[in-house]
């Protein structure tokens, strides 16, 4: 295929996919290399990725659209393993199954649904939602040591180091309210272990008390048998 015609059809996809966004995913192609496109699906707020940033890419040959695209995720997630080709039925692995007519919209569509399910693939991973959720949190920091990432998604960038301030601010405020638990519960701990010192050292007092009492009511006894 001609340069012309895969660069006017990836073109005319990119312009597609601004006037209509795909749910919960930012696109775009290097902007020296139109083959060569990144993508970001921030996980959706009812799946285990929810608060995830999840940056790949789309490797697509001069063929597109009549071969599909390589498909990468680099950011670790629980579902796919990072850095490696993902066998799907809309990535070159599957060439078979492939449309022309299907667009970066399509492909990305798909690459979510199947994100968002189970099902055992060649370069998928198994992890529990305890583990993709903590991924998930990392992913914010992990992101932003991606050049790639930080120069086509500036507004991610924006929108994440934004996250990151509140974590850290309420993650501050929990070691305050943790310490400021803890100095109460030592002072209480201190106030009852002088109460009950206190109250040891008057029982004391009293039976001594009581002892010096029976020893002098016992001499005057003495005393007056004496008598």
């Amino acid at each position: 295929m001609s340069q012309k015609s895969y660069t006017a059809r990836l073109k005319q996809d990119y312009i597609r996919l601004k006037q209509d966004p795909v749910p919960y995913i930012h696109a775009e192609f290097l902007p020296s290399n139109i083959l060569e496109w990144h993508y970001v699906i921030i996980g959706p707020s009812d799946s285990a990725f929810s608060g995830g940033y999840y940056h790949g890419s789309l490797i697509f040959t001069k063929d597109f659209p009549f071969k599909p695209p390589s498909i990468y995720i680099y950011t670790p997630n629980g579902r796919f393993k990072p850095n490696k080709r993902l066998c799907l039925s809309i990535s070159d692995y599957h060439p078979d199954s492939w449309n022309p007519a299907w667009s970066v919209s399509t492909i990305l569509t798909g690459l979510l649904s199947i994100m968002l399910e189970n099902t055992p693939l060649l370069g998928s991973c198994e992890s529990t939602t305890y583990e993709k959720k903590k991924l998930a949190l990392n992913s914010l920091e992990f992101n932003l040591k991606n050049e790639t990432f930080v120069e086509l998604f500036p507004e991610l960038v924006v929108e994440i180091k934004s996250k990151l301030e509140k974590i850290s601010e309420l993650k501050k405020q929990n070691e305050k309210e943790a310490s400021e638990k803890s100095a109460t519960e030592t002072n209480q701990i201190d106030s009852s272990s002088n109460n009950a010192y206190n109250f040891c050292f008057n029982v004391i007092i009293f039976v001594i008390f009581g002892v010096f009492i029976c020893i002098v009511k016992k001499i005057y006894e003495s005393g007056d048998q004496d008598e």
